[in-house]
Parts: C-alpha cells; structure tokens; sequence
C-alpha cells in the first residue's frame, strides 16, 4: 500500500484535526527525515547554557540551581534544571553564533505569565524582532493553562510551552526574557537549533504584542500597522474581553497590503469566521473551545462559573498553508463589533490583545512603545 492510499485510510478513520496533522506531516516534516545533512545539532537550557558539543550536565554540587535534591549524587545528576530571575531583571537564554535555525523552544515559566517577556533579537539588531508576553506568544493570553493542538503552538499539562516556529539566522541570534513580577521567577526551558547555511531568500521571524482596554467606539482595533519589506504574515493570536453581555465577534478582519489605503486587498466576514468557525462558535447554546492545526479558540474563561458572554477568550489563526504576502508594507486590523436588539449591528468597546506573526526582510521597522506593567495587567 503506497503512502496516498493509507493517508486516505486513515483520513476516514481519523478526526478532522488528527487528519490535518498528519497529512502535514507526511508532506512537510516525515518526508525529509531520511534525507542526511552537514548540519550540526545543538540545544541550549540551564544543564548547558552555551549550546557547547559535550558541555552538557557539568555542573558540580554547590554550582547549580538543584545542588540541594542533588547532593548525595552529585555532578551528572539534574544539578542544574532551571535559573532564577531576580524581579525588574532580564537573562539571556540563549546567545548563538550563526548561520542557523531556531527549531522548537520550551518552556515553562512560573509567576504571572503576562508579565515575563520573551524577546529575540537577529544578527546583531538594537530592536528585539520578537516581544511578547510569554503568555501570548504561546497563545495562552489569560496567564492560565489551556492545552493547544496547533502545528507551532503546542501547550501540555501541567504547563509546558512549545514553540515551533522555524527561526533561521544568519549571523546571531539572542534569546531573552524579562521578569516584570515583583517577585523572583523560576524558568526552566530548552532552545532546540541547528547550525547549518541559510538560504539567501530567507525571512526573519518577527512576532509583536499589542492590548487596547477599551477598544474606542467605532474604532477598529490594530493587530499591526508598521510592518515595512518583503514578507509573508503567519498568524494571529487574540486575547478577547468582551465588557458587556450579548454577541461580539462580528468585525471583519482587513489586510492592507502594499500601500492599501481606505480599503484593504483581504477583508472577511466576521471574526469567528477568520478564526475558522461559524455562528458563533455556538454548541447548544454555549462557546464551543476547540483546538485544531491551523486555528482554535482553546480558551473560554467565564468569570465565577456564570454563564453570560462576559467571557475572557482566546483564538489563533496560523497561516501556514495560506500566508499573506507582501511586498512592500502590511496593515492588519480587525473590527469590535457585535449584535444589538433589532437585528443590528453594535459597534462595541471591548478589552483585546493580539499577537501578530509574520516572516520579513531585515532591517525591520523598530515597534511601538511597549505596553507598561500596569498596561499589561489590567486587561
């Protein structure tokens, strides 16, 4: 039986999302496996901090981290799982010397996840690429567990964060997070990477944060607006607040691409259609979470147990096998917009935060101001 005819048996046996996943996988990740390659594994955690070949699980009792549990083992034995970061402080996770390639980051930080930041910088750059409350880059933006089943996002009980979005570098790539809690944080965590060349027609991994509390009526709320160069979006995450009762997720969601102005090239139909849902995402009369390869809504969070649309929810929506391509600027925004008496519609000024992911060219346009502790917290 070829690979074509056992993919279109296990399709029929198989849930809709498992199917995805593994078609991806037989087309995009299992068909490579065989083919060998120059490039040189490596990984980066507390046990080795630098990537060395051979440098791994080195430290002694009264070095690491876990000297105490370790003490009658000694070097070799988890004597350094995990760092403590100090509040107000950053520490750098990772600092490579290139060309390569990110391949999977994990994580499982501890604290208010909002407030630690996940920043990466390419090649030497003075502006992060990527700056992001863990919380969000992992699509988790209610600081609360919710398992994931995306292709680049995966969350895991009790709370392990995986990212694998591919990240390729050519000169340096630097990994940090900041601890914005008033309190020490602990972090275990793995940078998985390899080092290999980079083709010349490579973009950069680039991932922004933005939260408005109160969208201002009749306002659209921005995802991105400063993104300049060649490149391709690929995702969308969505921390939604709706402040009243009633339904809220009719706004369209608009690309201006390559100098749109008052209207944009891609427009949809309504937010839990861009998420890869329907009417509401309603099941018998409640929000239906749902976590799939490409898109979800894996988190609906209702305050006190009460059953009203007064939800905290999150949503993704990766574009992997349908990129938005740009040549020159990208403008992405989406609409507040919700349902009133009479059958019309309420512009509405709700809570959100949003993640964009997209691939560029370098340099990228520097981001704005990045939220204050007091911006990130209240919604």
């Amino acid at each position: 039986m070829n690979k074509f005819v056992l993919l279109a048996s296990l399709v029929a046996l198989c849930s809709t999302s498992y199917a995805q996943a593994l078609y991806n996988g037989l087309n995009v990740g299992l068909n490579n496996l065989y083919r060998l390659s120059d490039a040189v594994t490596r990984s980066i955690g507390p046990e080795n901090p630098t990537g060395g070949k051979g440098k791994g699980g080195m430290a002694t009792i009264g070095e690491g981290t876990a000297s105490k549990p370790a003490r009658d083992l000694g070097q070799g034995w988890k004597v350094n799982p995990f760092i403590r970061i100090g509040r107000d402080s950053t520490y750098v996770l990772a600092d490579i010397k290139g060309p390569g390639e990110i391949q999977h980051i994990w994580m499982t930080p501890t604290r208010n996840w909002r407030l630690d930041i996940l920043k990466i910088y390419w090649d030497g750059e003075k502006h992060p690429s990527v700056e992001v409350p863990v919380c969000d880059f992992f699509a988790c933006g209610w600081g609360k567990y919710c398992q994931i089943n995306s292709l680049p996002i995966c969350v895991n009980p009790r709370s392990g964060l995986n990212s694998y979005w591919k990240m390729p570098f050519r000169k340096e790539c630097k990994i940090t997070m900041t601890n914005l809690n008033p309190t020490r944080m602990v972090l275990y965590y793995q940078v998985d990477y390899t080092l290999t060349s980079v083709p010349k027609n490579i973009g950069y991994f680039c991932a922004q944060f933005r939260t408005v509390n109160a969208v201002p009526y009749k306002h659209d709320y921005t995802i991105v607006d400063s993104i300049e160069g060649k490149g391709q979006y690929v995702g969308t995450y969505l921390a939604w607040s709706p402040h009243s009762d009633g339904w809220w997720g009719e706004g369209e969601i608009k690309f201006y691409i390559d100098g749109d102005s008052k209207f944009p090239t891609i427009c949809g139909t309504g937010t839990e259609d861009y998420f890869g849902g329907s009417y509401g995402f309603d099941n018998d009369g409640h929000l239906q979470e749902f976590s799939t390869p490409y898109s979800g809504m894996p988190q609906v969070i209702a305050p006190n147990g009460v059953n009203t649309w007064v939800y905290k929810i999150g949503m993704y929506r990766w574009h992997i096998l349908d990129p938005i391509r740009f040549d020159k600027s990208l403008k992405v925004t989406i609409q507040d917009l919700g349902w009133q008496a009479g059958h019309k519609y309420l512009p509405r000024e709700d809570d959100i935060s949003s993640v964009a992911y997209w691939y560029q060219t370098e340099p990228h346009h520097p981001f704005p101001k990045f939220p204050s502790k007091h911006e990130l917290i209240q919604n």
